[in-house]
């Protein structure tokens, strides 16, 4: 991760009860007053690197504010994160989950700190040249490939989702989480809703899903190599396609809406094109992948609604960090997108 300016204080992080708590649960693993600095904050749970001024780890924990149901969930992270520690998938080691809201207000959890780089924006990429990016961005598929090849009942997690039905319950849950974050009328989101729930497709074979995976969720060593698989927060058991359709529009809204929406690493001399991307995807994993237009229409139904929830967060002064404020303006497109898609 990049080097943090540390501090003793922080919003969301009382370091006098966390280190408390730790000192406590693990004996030994703090030796001394614990700093820290605010890793992402707000669009999804907030992230902390911590030290104690020889050793650093990461703390979880939900954003402040505005919790929709079901997200932000610590025990189903660090649970997904501690099953995968043994598998092919490179995640950080946990340490410790605190489900105790007393200590810091919502519960959350510690794990290591892991080395590497999380590219999000194309000036990060540039400098190390096209063909480097695209070995990373051929690794990033491989390593999805491997998360979806992991056997969820060898890894203790038969029980961690329904797969069954499970493109039905999500395009039902997130219009309730779409309804949940309601402040306004949104063009396009009922008639994009409506095809989702009319045209279910036969479901790919079940595997773990990551919920959110993209370039700037792994750690890229110098060698360039991922060392790890972050921000599990949306992880559950069902239908993987859903990992690589939501990949790829990513890649598409990175090109429709610029920098403000998502990260600007797709624009990287180097980075895959989508055929690309769903041609390694499709020799890695042996999975089919004609149904994909469904898949790319509820990926945009999803990202709007999380973009739609990070609006009505920062609307209501919820948010922690900068670069709120045009978000909301991206929602209206992104549906449109989502509609767009179903010619693919």
């Amino acid at each position: 991760m990049p080097d943090a300016t540390y501090t003793t204080e922080v919003q969301g992080l009382d370091l006098e009860r966390l280190g408390a708590f730790l000192r406590e649960a693990r004996p030994g693993l703090v030796a001394g007053e614990l700093r820290a600095a605010l890793i992402a904050g707000g669009r999804s749970n907030l992230t902390y690197d911590v030290t104690d001024g020889h050793d650093s780890w990461v703390v979880r924990r939900p954003p402040l504010g505005h919790v929709l149901a079901t997200a932000h969930d610590m025990s189903r992270e660090h649970r997904v994160i501690s099953a995968l520690e043994p598998t092919d998938v490179p995640v950080p080691r946990t340490h410790v989950l605190c489900e105790d809201p007393d200590v810091l207000g919502a519960p959350f959890y510690v794990m290591e700190k892991v080395g590497g780089t999380p590219y999000r924006y194309a000036h990060q990429l540039e400098p190390i040249g096209a063909e480097r990016t695209r070995q990373i961005c051929l690794q990033m598929m491989d390593t999805l490939a491997a998360l979806h090849e992991v056997d969820p009942e060898e890894v203790g997690l038969g029980d961690f989702g329904r797969p069954a039905g499970f493109l039905g319950r999500q395009v039902k849950r997130w219009k309730r989480q779409l309804d949940a974050s309601h402040s306004r009328d949104l063009a396009g989101a009922d008639e994009l809703h409506s095809y989702l729930e009319a045209h279910l497709p036969e479901e790919s074979a079940p595997g773990v899903v990551h919920g959110d995976y993209r370039l700037d969720n792994l750690l890229v060593d110098d060698s360039d190599r991922v060392t790890a698989v972050l921000d599990w927060e949306m992880a559950t058991i069902g239908d993987p396609l859903t990992d690589i359709a939501l990949l790829v529009a990513y890649r598409r809204i990175a090109d429709s809406h610029g920098g403000d929406a998502v990260a600007s690493a797709p624009h990287a001399p180097g980075f895959l094109a989508d055929e690309e991307m769903l041609d390694r995807y499709a020799e890695r994993s042996g999975r089919d992948l004609s149904a994909m237009g469904f898949y790319l229409a509820l990926a945009y139904f999803k990202y709007g609604v999380i973009l739609e929830g990070i609006h009505y967060r920062y609307t209501h002064g919820q948010t922690v960090g900068a670069g709120f404020e045009k978000v909301g303006r991206l929602v209206e497109p992104t549906f449109a997108a989502g509609l767009a898609s179903l010619k693919d």
